[in-house]
């Protein structure tokens, strides 16, 4: 069966889908607004995907992968300090399933933060003392303590966070957003992917950035932190860029001579992504060119981001793509997979993460860019409230955690200063404003301006969409 879109919202209008919501958001162009409607009232269509006007043109996604531990950065649990080298209680655990690391134990004794907490802002949300800086922008986030998944191990919970399925070969968050949105920079990808240079953790693999089924134009293009950004671009030796533009016109000729004689989706991909190729070849080395910016910005998201590839500079450099139209921005930052070393590894990780991850909020708010910005932060799962192995309070270690754990977003519409969902005391379940990854990828796409039930594709004769066959907006987040 041919693979086809259905999304409610096809090429008859004339106009990417970026445009169309674009116009029904509130105003990026009149005329825009008069071509659509005036398509529309011909067809008698509607962009079927649209759920009203957006309040986020793109998402920044701070992805900390291998697992961040809730309870020792942002749900504080006394508790844990009281009962400290306790059995973990029966009628907490009620038969959960735990993984191979743990499942064994003969026992498994709970253990607190060895790290002091404080409330922040006026809203008095909860942080650990080694996120000094997110502390300072409490009043810019939502902290949301009830997320949970059913991915117990990394492969599958990294996958699930990233394409709403466990199984490999679903189109990514950033490849749906792509699909559904089309671009506002033709020299520029609309997605792209940034990944922390020399961390150590579970591997990282293409496909979590893929377009699975989607066409291929609407894959994560993978920016590295050196002369060759994106790989393949630069022309080789002995092609100058005239030669190259005279070879590119000569083989769109030929394209378009085999598309008049059968259409071809695959062929018009790969006509776009060789014309996008040849002007990034521009454009790439001067949104990557981070020594134009000024002491005063280094300073605000540290020394490391003068150095390329580090989180820091990552996240500089996620400013500027959303300044020029990037629309969906990945950060990748392992090295959050502590079944050992809490105390160390958790120190280590903020010293990396937490000063650029705030200023790049205050950057933006800077700029006038956070209200239409949508900025996450947080991995695929979180830890467990008892000690993996023996009890070493220099050096314990948590398992992974699926029932519970923590994210912050901030910015595109989400409320600011505010604390959503509750756990239990022992940090093991949630009791209060569960958010799924299903609903967490809902409300996102409502953000957007998107309904995630009505932006589909039709793949092997079914619909498919992120948000598989459930998920709901959280409204109480909303603004």
């Amino acid at each position: 069966m041919q693979n086809s879109p259905c999304t409610g919202f096809d090429s008859p209008f004339g106009m990417s889908r970026r445009s169309a919501l674009a116009s029904f958001g509130g105003g990026l162009g009149s005329a825009a607004l008069t071509q659509l409607m005036g398509s529309a009232q011909a067809s008698n269509q509607t962009p079927a995907f649209l759920s009203g006007a957006p309040k986020a043109k793109r998402v920044i996604f701070l992805f900390q992968a291998g697992g961040p531990s809730q309870m020792d950065l942002l749900d504080y649990k006394p508790k844990l300090r009281e009962e400290q080298g306790k059995e973990l209680p029966d009628s907490v655990r009620k038969g959960q399933r735990l993984t191979g690391m743990s499942g064994n134990q003969a026992s498994l004794p709970l253990v607190g933060s060895p790290f002091e907490f404080a409330q922040h802002g006026k809203a008095g949300t909860w942080m650990c003392d080694q996120l000094p800086y997110t502390a300072k922008i409490a009043d810019d986030i939502t902290v949301v303590n009830s997320m949970y998944t059913e991915a117990i191990n990394h492969g599958p919970g990294v996958t699930f966070m990233q394409s709403g399925s466990q199984l490999a070969g679903r189109p990514s968050i950033g490849s749906w957003m792509s699909y559904g949105l089309g671009s506002l920079n033709e020299n520029l990808p609309s997605f792209v992917v940034l990944v922390t240079k020399d961390k150590k953790g579970q591997p990282l693999v293409s496909r979590l950035w893929g377009s699975g089924f989607l066409p291929g134009k609407h894959d994560g293009v993978r920016f590295r932190p050196d002369k060759d950004a994106v790989l393949y671009l630069n022309n080789p030796k002995g092609l100058d860029q005239k030669s190259r533009r005279k070879m590119l016109d000569h083989l769109e000729a030929l394209h378009q001579h085999q598309l008049a004689k059968n259409g071809d989706d695959a062929l018009e991909t790969r006509i776009a992504q060789y014309e996008m190729g040849f002007r990034m070849q521009t454009s790439i080395p001067e949104v990557t060119d981070l020594t134009t910016e000024s002491d005063a910005t280094f300073e605000l998201y540290g020394e490391d981001a003068r150095t390329p590839g580090t989180f820091a500079a990552n996240c500089l450099l996620a400013r500027r793509l959303a300044e020029q139209g990037v629309q969906f921005i990945q950060l990748y930052h392992q090295g959050w997979d502590h079944h050992g070393g809490i105390p160390s590894g958790i120190k280590r990780q903020c010293k990396e993460t937490d000063q650029p991850s705030a200023a790049l909020i205050t950057d933006l708010k800077q700029r006038g860019l956070l209200d239409d910005t949508l900025v996450v932060w947080g991995g695929e799962f979180g830890r467990t409230n008892y000690c993996q192995g023996k009890f070493n309070a220099a050096s314990f270690g948590r398992d992974h955690h699926p029932r519970c754990f923590s994210m912050w977003m901030a910015g595109g519409g989400v409320k600011a200063g505010y604390t959503h969902g509750q756990t239990d005391e022992y940090g093991y379940n949630v009791v209060d404003g569960g958010v799924h990854v299903h609903d967490f990828h809902a409300t996102m796409l409502h953000l957007l301006g998107i309904d995630h039930e009505r932006l589909t594709y039709q793949y092997q004769g079914r619909h498919f969409r992120l948000t598989d066959v459930h998920g709901h907006v959280v409204k109480d987040i909303l603004a």
